[in-house]
């Protein structure tokens, strides 16, 4: 039996549990470092990055969600968990877990009233996702091992390397769960 954790600090949490939930799959809200031992895969919801952060930082949740990743465990980070999981953001000297090679700049399609919908040829997903873009950051630059699933006018919105996961928009505000089993299928593989 497979089980999904979700970030419970702040941001989309209940969508993704709704989403879990519709691909048949266990969903786990994690709000104590604890739980972390009794998932097998854990989404980063979007939020708002720097209140996420310091949460993580006042419920000690940054060495234990490293460790979880070194255990080889799969992450996938939504928006504002697309930013907790870069190694590198713009404008900042220090990443939050830093574990994903890539780049990214906040905020980067516009503020919360610049949010649109678009559709989306994702890699191994969909070829007419509906990306729900809201405050979005994109992925600037990826580093070599990092594969990119989807771009929008020029721009990284999801890439994967290994077991990490990574989106500009967000797929749980959709009834279009093809992005969520397709990182259950990532978890499940890690399991096999």
């Amino acid at each position: 039996m497979v089980r999904i954790g979700v970030l419970g600090l702040q941001g989309a949490v209940r969508e993704h549990v709704r989403s879990i939930e519709a691909c048949g799959v266990e969903a786990v809200v994690v709000k104590k470092v604890e739980q972390l031992a009794h998932i097998d895969g854990l989404i980063i919801p979007g939020g708002e990055s720097t209140t996420m952060r310091r949460l993580m930082d006042k419920y000690g949740f940054i060495e234990p969600l490293k460790q979880f990743a070194s255990e080889g465990k799969p992450m996938f980070g939504t928006c504002a968990g697309l930013i907790i999981l870069a190694k590198k953001i713009v404008g900042y000297d220090e990443p939050h877990l830093g574990l994903m090679d890539i780049t990214v700049e906040r905020n980067s399609f516009g503020r919360q009233r610049e949010s649109f919908e678009a559709s989306l040829a994702i890699k191994g997903v969909a070829d007419d996702f509906i990306g729900v873009f809201i405050r979005a950051p994109h992925i600037v630059s990826v580093g070599g091992d990092v594969d990119v699933l989807a771009t929008y006018e020029g721009r990284i919105v999801a890439a994967r390397q290994g077991q990490f996961l990574g989106c500009s928009f967000h797929p749980e505000l959709t009834d279009d769960h093809r992005m969520t089993q397709y990182f259950i299928h990532m978890v499940k593989e890690t399991k096999e």
